[in-house]
């Protein structure tokens, strides 16, 4: 406990330098503004922003990006309340009652208790980051190769199972990214894989080109592809005129309820922020003395959602610094940005760089202040952000996302992979396949290869290593209780047809 204090102490010492400051606030004014604009995200700002940001020291980098997720948070749920039309995933819920309300006239309360309880959860959550995640740092030394071998195992099926509406298309996904992964130099035997004569790819293809192509390339085709099919109606706010007290008591209890939802399964392997806004959601409707007002513009159904989508962001940055574990779309372009810096996340990570852990966790505790700045005030202006031409939005993504790829190598080559990926990435939006699996692949499929060969050199060819260690034996059986317990679940709770007579 002492020594974390001294950390965080000295992480805030070096956080509230001027320059690291100015970066935290170009983070969270940016990630509002990107979380404001329906289908640009987190994921996608930071993929483009990784080239430009190559020639910035990481602790700078870092903490911008740290700005662009937690407000990315905040400022979508403008988006879902006053145009329904949420900016990510993790918004939909706080859509159903949040435009209701705002269509009723009280946009400025639902605004209001949406920011507050943003703040509120965003500060519990990175407390309990604080603390959480040195004692998983220094249990994740303790893992050999076999270990990390079936952590990823586990972090594949996870993601693959639980992202996307089918394990079959999330796996597709997974085994594009591994397959992707394959291509370039052997790091143990030295020999070619997969580079079909091309000297550029025996470097294997860049995890950035990847990201940017997927999250940047992809959604732009794929936004342009729906233009004109969806008619969006924003509500206008007239005026701010905040909560009133009957508000303000209806809303502290589903922000605290919200936390304490949203962290502990933030920091699982189960999808990010998505389920928890919705379990937040439902626990509320059945715990409310107005159930009836839920869907016609419950205050408690916003308050809970926004509460429980802010701690599972800090949440999914446990199993990401502790263990290299990315557990959204985000949080894979966030690995992708440290293996970009040369670092590897994980429990070595709090030995080799703590300056780099420690500011970027005491940055997120002086970005919620500036969000909660940002996003009271100042809604009517994040309000107009909304009437950006999308044409114009994004035409300026492809010029950033082109200059930025073409950057990395100076290689017309990377262009070609970027916009062919971004075409696959179009098609997979489409037929609806979750991208981050793809992403998890191509990042964590030769760390996990490596671990595999290096586990069966130890043991002298020995597979039994896999089962008779008992943490790796355990975390290939919760991989295959993920991978097939929805599906058995599913079996078990549905009853049989009845027979034909």
């Amino acid at each position: 406990m002492t020594e974390t204090l001294h950390a965080l102490a000295a992480g805030f010492a070096n956080a509230m330098t001027l320059t690291h400051l100015m970066w935290a606030f170009v983070g969270v004014t940016l990630g509002t503004a990107v979380g404001v604009l329906p289908g640009i995200g987190p994921a996608m700002t930071v993929a483009v922003l990784l080239p430009v940001t190559f020639s910035l020291d990481p602790i700078s980098a870092f903490i911008m990006f740290g700005g662009i997720y937690y407000g990315a948070m905040y400022g979508g749920s403008t988006t879902s309340i006053l145009l329904n039309t949420p900016g990510e995933t993790a918004s939909i819920a706080t859509a159903i009652d949040g435009h209701m309300m705002a269509r009723n006239g009280r946009g400025a309360a639902a605004l209001t208790t949406s920011a507050i309880g943003s703040f509120v959860a965003g500060t519990l959550a990175t407390i309990a980051l604080t603390f959480v995640a040195t004692p998983l740092a220094r249990m994740a030394l303790r893992f050999g190769p076999a270990e990390y071998f079936g952590l990823t195992v586990l972090a594949f099926t996870a993601v693959a199972a639980l992202l996307g509406a089918s394990v079959v298309r999330g796996l597709f996904s997974l085994f594009l990214g591994l397959a992707l992964g394959l291509v370039g130099i052997d790091q143990l035997t030295g020999e070619a894989r997969f580079s079909f004569g091309i000297p550029q790819l025996l470097d294997g293809i860049d995890v950035v080109i990847l990201v940017i192509g997927l999250f940047a390339v992809g959604e732009t085709m794929f936004q342009a592809w729906r233009f004109g099919r969806d008619e969006i109606v924003a509500v206008t706010l007239q005026d701010y005129t905040g909560m009133s007290r009957e508000d303000w008591r209806r809303s502290w209890k589903p922000w605290l309820r919200g936390t304490a939802i949203g962290f502990p399964l933030g920091v699982l392997p189960i999808g990010g922020t998505v389920i928890p806004t919705f379990l937040s959601y439902m626990t509320e409707k059945r715990l409310s003395d107005h159930p009836e007002e839920f869907g016609k513009g419950a205050i408690e159904g916003v308050a809970g959602p926004e509460a429980a989508n802010n701690a599972a962001a800090a949440g999914v940055l446990v199993p990401l610094l502790t263990m290299g574990l990315p557990s959204s779309a985000t949080a894979a372009v966030l690995l992708a940005a440290f293996q970009q810096y040369g670092l590897q996340p994980g429990p070595l990570l709090f030995s080799a760089r703590p300056d780099l852990v420690w500011t970027l966790i005491a940055s997120l505790y002086i970005g919620n202040v500036m969000l909660l700045v940002l996003n009271l005030p100042l809604v009517g202006v994040w309000a107009r952000v909304m009437l950006v031409p999308r044409p114009l939005l994004f035409g300026g993504i492809l010029v950033l996302a082109s200059l930025g790829a073409y950057s990395l190598n100076r290689s017309i080559l990377d262009l070609m992979i970027l916009y062919g990926v971004g075409a696959i990435g179009c098609v997979m939006r489409v037929y609806d396949f979750p991208l981050v699996p793809a992403v998890l692949g191509l990042v964590l499929g030769p760390l996990s290869e490596q671990q595999f060969r290096r586990a069966l050199a130890i043991s002298e060819g020995d597979m039994t290593v896999f089962v008779t260690r008992p943490i790796c034996a355990t975390l290939l059986a919760l991989a295959v209780v993920v991978l097939l317990g929805p599906r058995l679940l599913r079996r078990w709770t549905v009853p049989d047809a009845p027979s034909a007579v």
